[in-house]
């Protein structure tokens, strides 16, 4: 939360409770917090100890599940479709969390977005970086050079992701192809992605392209459930060597069978000798643009929440109710009942 928000909650008569140094990674220091009227702790136990609802980025670690009880109001990104283990240890606390990824307005998914556009503009940057020799990758420059032809991206998916990739691909001179389920949505690329062709996402056309393909970035998305495995470890082994698969579908666990999580420490994993790049949270690398972008959309309902409770916030904003992922020890997601195989309980039920 950057001294902004937390600016608004308090002059609304909220104590906002903050971890000292929490900002740093984000160039948001202490003092600014302290100017606007927050509460610094030492630590994150501290915050938890005071705090009702507490507001965060990434998926509850275990050590923050430990802290979690009942009265809390947890509001993060959560991902629980990739992971059975934190769906159930969210569940052991009888915590309300909420999902930033499943709050769902007119079809789309405002809290999710800012960050799609991040991780879609930073996989075309990072594939181009890692096809670089020195990188592991097979040393094709993607916008070429006059006399030698541009190199080839294919993009899975055209939604917010893909079409941020696309975008950046083709700024760079790139040969990019998306590929895409929905007619409409294809149709309305072809008009706007000018230099980008569309193509029918099926197999077939995927193993077609993939032999001649230098990066392929995957931007697929399933709502609040685990990411389609559309490449397969045969699938790869079409791709020349050296080739780069960036995955940013890696935090609802990947589309690619040989997919697992990296750290920005350590972003890259060779398979089938294509360079693999799957870190989760990618926008975490330009820590301070994806802050501000995320506050942007969440702070609304951070304040709704705060001011009206949660029972009539979602009474208010009946969108927010798609939004709840666990409540009182009940798992209130489908698509993430479906994955892990737990009872599914409607969110109206738990909560209105």
């Amino acid at each position: 939360m950057i001294p902004g928000s937390v600016a608004e909650l308090v002059k609304r008569g909220h104590k906002v409770i903050v971890q000292r140094g929490a900002g740093e990674g984000a160039s948001y220091h202490d003092t600014q917090y302290e100017a606007v009227g927050a509460t610094l702790v030492d630590t994150a136990a501290d915050v938890f100890a005071q705090a009702e609802m507490i507001v965060k980025v990434k998926e509850p670690q275990a050590s923050e599940i430990a802290m979690l009880k009942p009265h809390h109001l947890l509001f993060t990104y959560l991902h629980l479709a990739a992971s059975k283990p934190l769906t159930e240890g969210l569940l052991a606390t009888g915590c309300t969390a909420i999902a930033y990824e499943t709050i769902e307005v007119n079809r789309r998914l405002p809290l999710l977005e800012p960050m799609s556009e991040i991780a879609g503009r930073m996989s075309a940057i990072v594939g181009s970086y890692h096809l670089a020799k020195h990188r592991g990758g097979r040393g094709t420059l993607l916008g070429g050079v006059p006399g030698v032809a541009p190199g080839r991206v294919v993009v899975l998916g055209g939604g917010t992701a893909g079409v941020n990739a696309a975008r950046v691909a083709t700024g760079i001179g790139a040969d990019v192809t998306i590929l895409e389920v929905d007619f409409e949505r294809m149709r309305f690329l072809d008009i706007t992605m000018d230099g980008a062709h569309t193509v029918y996402s099926n197999e077939a056309n995927l193993t077609e392209l993939l032999p001649r393909v230098d990066l392929v970035i995957g931007a697929v998305l399933v709502p609040g459930a685990k990411a389609p495995k559309l490449i397969t470890r045969e699938m790869l082994r079409m791709m020349p060597k050296g080739s780069v698969f960036v995955d940013i579908a890696v935090d609802q666990g990947g589309c690619s069978e040989t997919t697992r999580p990296t750290t920005h420490d350590d972003p890259t994993y060779e398979e089938e000798g294509v360079l693999h790049y799957c870190v989760a949270n990618m926008p975490g690398a330009y820590s301070r643009t994806a802050t501000q972008a995320l506050n942007n959309v969440t702070h609304p309902w951070t304040q709704l929440i705060a001011d009206k409770g949660l029972k009539e916030a979602c009474r208010i904003r009946p969108d927010l109710l798609k939004g709840i992922n666990t409540a009182g020890g009940k798992l209130a997601c489908e698509p993430v009942a479906l994955a892990h195989e737990i009872e599914y309980t409607c969110p109206k039920d738990l909560v209105l």
